[in-house]
């Protein structure tokens, strides 16, 4: 198998519920059987895993655009898109750091983060958004559409852009990080704040899309899936195709943990790696309907929620992938959990602590991991990683709010914040002079 030559796959797009098949979907991307989301079903594979193995290796030295994504790169597993509409920032190509601090206060012997917040736009979201931006591209539309708490805003905003297509962006108003807003503003987006919730802005979008030649860029798009899914392959191939015990991922609508889980059952049925790590999902408790399905209901029905967190990225009440993620979750003998506001923050503060930071959201992952190993889920000798969905400066308020030690004050958690202020760095100011300098740096020394 050469570097220029390709062996294309077959796909078709299908019901996740009534397995019905479509040769192309509806403007918002439902069944028009039964209502359900579509994904796309792979009907024909390379069939030689090692010689694709070697292709992707060889394809790392080439300098064409496609060659240089982390996600283009195993397009052989994608569905197909002429290159000439290939819309890409080098996305992908993401790091994967070992955290030896967050190990040891963890309990468990090997940990590690793929960091997908080291994305072109700083967050996980551009993975996906390459692939369905450029299948917006290839259908000729002016104009690309998302409902957004920040992330998927910013990432389409880029893609739009560097597409010379339009962009809308509906945000609810005043839950998202400005950090985030401001992407959107500089690539060009027209951006609409709406008096409402996440939720709220999906179901005017559903409506607009159905009206308007506008092409739908939320992960309920299938192309969303497909290319997120690309950072398991990359994980894998980090990893040597030695998979994890354990991937461990935060929870919104769960668009990127059915996706990291579908490559996952991919790569297993292809014989890319011969077994399969647990796919386990972290969310908050104040937006945790997904963790109450599986507790509650054992996953047969999910009840919306109003959802409230200051984890935004992750702050959505009726998540739209919730079937695909139990499938996910199912299949991979994964676990879910929440976490509380103050564990979300204690964890960010733990990543920070072994140089690598996060947004609040990705957060979740450790700190749901020290309770997935209370409860014997996870072993101390297994092997773990966390996937971290956006960059620290995401949202920067959060984070000097925390180390101020503001950011809990007058809330029901301000009491049970104190327990993590050996974990704030707040600024000291002095007067400027080289004595004071130097006694805050011996009290500093003192410290244990």
């Amino acid at each position: 198998m050469s570097t220029t030559r390709t062996v294309e796959a077959i796909s078709q797009l299908r019901c996740i519920s009534c397995g019905a098949t479509c040769i192309s979907a509806a403007p918002d991307f439902r069944c028009t059987t039964c209502g359900d989301l579509l994904e796309f079903n792979f009907i024909k594979w390379p069939d030689d895993p090692p010689a694709l193995k070697r292709l992707w290796n060889q394809r790392k030295t080439l300098l064409k655009p496609l060659d240089q994504s982390g996600v283009w790169l195993y397009r052989e597993l994608l569905p197909h898109i002429p290159e000439e509409h290939v819309i890409t920032l080098r996305e992908g190509n993401t790091p994967l750091y070992e955290l030896p601090r967050c190990a040891q206060i963890a309990r468990v012997d090997n940990l590690q983060a793929k960091h997908q917040g080291m994305n072109p736009t700083a967050s996980f979201k551009d993975t996906g958004m390459t692939v369905a931006a450029s299948s917006a591209h290839e259908r000729g539309f002016r104009w690309v559409a998302c409902a957004s708490t920040g992330n998927t805003s910013a990432s389409m905003a880029a893609y739009a852009a560097r597409a010379n297509m339009h962009s809308l962006v509906l945000i609810p108003e005043g839950k998202i990080s400005w950090g985030k807003l401001s992407q959107s503003l500089d690539y060009g987006a027209l951006t609409c704040q709406l008096r409402t919730d996440f939720d709220g802005c999906v179901r005017i979008l559903n409506e607009l899309v159905r009206q308007k030649p506008v092409y739908l860029l939320n992960s309920v798009n299938p192309s969303r899936i497909e290319g997120q899914k690309t950072a398991a392959i990359e994980l894998m191939e980090q990893l040597e195709w030695e998979p994890p015990d354990h991937i461990i991922v935060p929870g919104g609508n769960l668009g990127n943990s059915s996706a990291i889980g579908k490559a996952l059952l991919e790569m297993r049925d292809l014989k890319l790696i011969e077994r399969l790590p647990k796919l386990s999902i972290i969310q908050a408790q104040g937006a945790n309907p997904f963790y109450r399905s599986v507790k509650k209901f054992a996953g047969k029905k999910l009840e919306p929620m109003t959802a409230d967190t200051q984890a935004t990225a992750i702050q959505i009440g009726n998540p739209a992938s919730w079937k695909k993620a139990l499938r996910v979750l199912d299949a991979t003998g994964g676990e879910v959990e929440e976490v509380s506001e103050v564990e979300i923050a204690a964890a960010k503060a733990e990543i920070g602590a072994d140089g690598i930071g996060c947004e609040p959201a990705s957060a979740v992952t450790l700190a749901g991991l020290k309770k997935l190993r209370n409860s014997g889920f996870v072993k101390k000798n297994e092997t773990v990683v966390l996937i971290l969905t956006g960059h620290l400066l995401k949202d920067p308020d959060f984070t000097i709010r925390f180390h101020r030690g503001d950011l809990f004050a007058g809330t029901p958690d301000e009491k049970q914040a104190a327990q993590t202020a050996h974990l704030q760095r707040a600024p000291v100011v002095l007067d400027a002079n080289l004595a004071a300098v130097i006694a805050t740096l011996e009290a500093a020394e003192r410290k244990p």
